[in-house]
């Protein structure tokens, strides 16, 4: 293989108003904190969102510029979720604002209520995201080109939730993919297979029909050995249903098979986690560059504290150190690193710094820094 013809080939910063710009609908998470859902009587409340999750961690651990496209009603709720993004530092030049009819017959702003596991109870979410002002968007909607020619991107997330979301938001994942090869960004895209949002709109066998057409102008795919099957069809051998054995050998096959598949496959990784409990998991990555494989550092028996958005750290991690440095080591590194921190602190997205990062990718351990 010519490794410069796999090569990514991210345009300079100095030629792009944002590093990178992410497409998808950010809700606002409710947490009952160490209770549940069901009995809750308060609720701390987040913003957080698949493909946001990606580009927040961008710029609030790595410093990047970024901006998210999506759309909200324009109601009390919806800049409350517009305030969390400029706390966290992520441009809101780029959101649709839909005029709101005063109930939610016609758009209303998602809302995610979710717990956290622990021990032998897991995680579980209940998402209220009916008739969505994202879910509502339409090829044609949003100036693609302005965004990604006049403006400049130099990377592009997109991601599985936000196409599962409508009919047509599979069809402006695949316009938005378009116009980012047309101008020469590269893109990305995470699988992020959730049954609860396909069973409506033709299940698993719709699923894979979106997903393997947008795979088709994806240059870094990302998911884990379910995203994979449920989403593309590509089996793992070797994995339990329990996700206690996860042989590195199956996963290598997979990718084989993927990019066999898919050869506009530049990336292609996928984080690997045996459960042994909603609080105690293994934890490591691999990543598929230039024809070679990169595991990260493993972790066995990492304690997690809420490991909604671990994932999403994790491809925030990844992003970065291909970015920054074309390396699939420090970037299979960087990912688990950050997706591993960002599950030691409550919410969809990461309060890790940079430092954090860079120490815990390196070997540091959890002493207390003096």
């Amino acid at each position: 293989m010519n490794a410069q013809e796999y090569s990514l080939k991210v345009k300079p910063a100095a030629d792009c108003r944002w590093d990178a710009a992410s497409l998808g609908e950010i809700m606002l998470r409710l947490d009952p904190g160490d209770g549940r859902i069901h009995c809750a009587r308060e609720f701390k409340v987040w913003e957080g969102g698949g493909e946001y999750n990606v580009v927040r961690g961008l710029r609030r651990c790595f410093g990047l510029r970024t901006t998210a496209v999506t759309a909200f009603a324009d109601n009390p709720v919806g800049r409350l979720v517009e305030d969390f993004m400029l706390q966290g530092g992520v441009d809101v030049s780029h959101v649709k604002w839909v005029p709101y009819d005063g109930i939610g017959r016609t758009v209303r702003n998602g809302l995610n209520f979710v717990e956290r596991g622990f021990g032998c109870r897991g995680a579980r979410s209940c998402a209220d995201r009916g008739l969505t002002a994202v879910s509502q968007l339409k090829p044609g909607e949003i100036d693609w080109d302005g965004l990604f020619g006049r403006e400049g991107v130099r990377w592009f997330h997109t991601g599985g939730i936000f196409a599962a979301l409508s009919e047509t938001t599979a069809e402006v994942a695949v316009e938005a993919l378009k116009a980012a090869k047309r101008h020469g960004t590269v893109t990305s895209y995470d699988l992020n297979y959730r049954a609860s949002l396909w069973k409506s709109i033709g299940g698993q066998a719709r699923a894979q029909e979106v997903n393997r057409e947008i795979a088709k102008y994806v240059d870094v795919m990302i998911g884990n050995e379910e995203d994979f099957t449920a989403a593309l069809g590509i089996e793992v051998e070797g994995v339990d249903k329990n996700l206690t054995t996860l042989p590195i050998e199956g996963f290598r096959k997979m990718i084989e098979k993927a990019v066999s598949v898919y050869p506009n496959f530049k990336v292609v990784a996928t984080t690997l986690r045996a459960v042994k409990s909603a609080t105690v998991n293994d934890w490591s990555a691999i990543c598929w560059y230039r024809g070679e494989l990169k595991e990260s550092v493993k972790r066995p028996g990492l304690e997690i504290y809420d490991r909604v958005g671990g994932g999403d750290s994790f491809a925030s991690g990844l992003v970065y150190g291909l970015m920054e440095f074309d390396d699939a080591q420090r970037a299979v590194d960087y990912g688990a690193a950050h997706g591993a921190l960002a599950m030691t602190t409550p919410g969809d997205t990461s309060m890790a710094t940079k430092a954090d990062v860079e120490k815990l990718a390196g070997g540091g351990s959890a002493r207390v820094d003096r």
